[in-house]
């Protein structure tokens, strides 16, 4: 089995040496899970078809999910679109280096196999000092999904993309926890009107102050649709925890009566339960797990812990997760798209008089 080298340094001071080696690894065809602002990434060359299909191996990832191509210079880009719209200057402008993702025409430099074989192709410019260093260091352009395996939630500390990786790449650069906890926000620049495919922490209102009006789309593609994703998370279930996960909405004092109900239910049964909350409802809860994400009027820190605590709440082996919804705010709408997808879309509406099922 391959032996994967797990090397720690400081975002402010990135090791040269480690990114010289680091780099050499992707040139050669190889992986690496490096920090970004977002999320980790699992890197490969961008423009090597070997290293793609190596990135969809090592993460079981279906090869029509769409890897996004990251770079450290804006100049880099005229490299592998075939167009860039004004629209695009604008938004590069205001938000790159950043955690926004634009989608271009690609040119014919980058293989399809990166693209999941679309003619299109996703670009992102991240902040990360890492992350900048080692695409650098490995050419420019480094196709990187987040790095966990397909399916199980997105990685926002290196132990997880250990956990996941160990034995199915080179090497693994621990940055620490990142800054935001949410892949970046993709935006579709091919088809006339600007679209938003997946929500992050440039929204919608921040996009629309540089471009005027901006679509978002919601269509759920169904993983036998044969249709093929223009960004990744479109289509096949994302960030899942082991255990069942439910996501309550509701008055605040109903949704804790309901939860408390369940978990005592799911105890009798020898069931263990986790609660996802705030610091407001923490100590509410009478469950076995029971984490609080943050305070509701701070949406960043509440992204930043999601991924975390379903990835503890696999540590813990909880059965059954119950989460309070994330609506509103500037965040609110992409805390919610991972949530949801998470939960495979399990809602329960207890305004409506919907109920928990054991």
């Amino acid at each position: 089995m391959l032996k994967t080298e797990y090397v720690t340094m400081n975002e402010a001071s990135p090791d040269p040496e480690v990114i010289r080696r680091a780099g050499q690894i992707i040139k050669e065809g190889g992986l690496v899970a490096f920090p970004t602002e977002t999320v980790y990434g699992l890197g490969g060359d961008a423009l090597n078809p070997a290293s793609s299909r190596k990135i969809y191996a090592a993460k079981g990832r279906p090869s029509d999910n769409p890897l996004i191509v990251h770079v450290c210079r804006l100049e880099d880009i005229e490299l592998i679109v075939s167009e860039i719209p004004p629209e695009a200057e604008k938004l590069a402008e205001a938000f790159w280096p950043g955690p926004l993702t634009m989608i271009f025409k690609k040119s014919d430099l980058v293989p399809k196999e990166t693209t999941g074989g679309l003619d299109t192709v996703a670009v992102r410019f991240p902040s990360n000092r890492i992350a900048q260093a080692l695409i650098d260091a490995s050419g420019g352009f480094i196709a990187a999904p987040s790095a966990n395996r397909s399916g199980r939630p997105s990685p926002t500390v290196a132990k997880y993309c250990m956990e996941d990786l160990d034995g199915r790449v080179e090497m693994i650069i621990d940055g620490g926890e990142v800054g935001i906890g949410l892949e970046s926000t993709i935006i579709d620049l091919t088809e006339g009107s600007p679209v938003i495919l997946r929500p992050g922490f440039v929204n919608r209102k921040m996009l629309e102050e540089v471009l005027g009006n901006v679509e978002v789309d919601s269509t759920l593609i169904t993983p036998d649709s044969g249709i093929a994703p223009k960004a990744p998370g479109m289509k096949y279930r994302h960030y899942a925890p082991r255990g069942e996960l439910v996501i309550i909405e509701g008055e605040r004092d109903k949704v804790v009566e309901e939860v408390n109900k369940a978990a005592a239910r799911n105890a009798e049964l020898g069931l263990k339960t986790g609660v996802i909350c705030t610091d407001e409802t923490e100590e509410l809860y009478r469950a076995d797990s029971v984490k609080s994400a943050g305070r509701r009027s701070d949406e960043l820190s509440v992204a930043r812990s999601l991924f975390r605590i379903l990835r503890e709440f696999d540590d813990e082996q909880v059965d059954r997760i119950y989460s309070e919804s994330f609506g509103g705010g500037n965040l609110g709408r992409a805390i919610m798209n991972r949530l949801m997808k998470a939960a495979g879309h399990r809602l329960v509406h207890l305004g409506r008089g919907e109920k928990l099922q054991d």
